[in-house]
């Protein structure tokens, strides 16, 4: 047998990963205060920082589904995120006109 070094037990993995999910967290809504500054005080479009965050969000939900960890009550919160986000930007452009 081989003497294999083992440089990480679980909980450390356990304690990494927490690590990386509030990193991302910390980084997701300070892109998106940072989106809400540049749409109210300075009446830019912030279209790309937007779209980073909904790709982040939309890659960590494909990897869970892939590996088939996502819930049936999370593919439905998701879902019904998207109609709501939907609804919600018809109805502001609608009443822009």
């Amino acid at each position: 047998m081989f003497n294999k070094k083992v440089d990480k037990d679980e909980r450390a993995i356990s304690v990494e990963n927490s690590s990386y999910s509030l990193a991302y967290k910390i980084v997701t809504y300070a892109v998106l205060v940072d989106v809400i500054y540049r749409s109210i005080v300075l009446k830019e479009g912030a279209f790309d920082l937007l779209g980073i965050v909904i790709l982040g969000g939309l890659a960590a939900t494909l990897y869970q589904t892939r590996y088939r960890t996502a819930t049936r009550s999370m593919v439905k919160a998701i879902l019904l995120t998207i109609v709501s986000a939907l609804v919600i930007a018809l109805s502001i452009v609608a009443l822009k006109r």
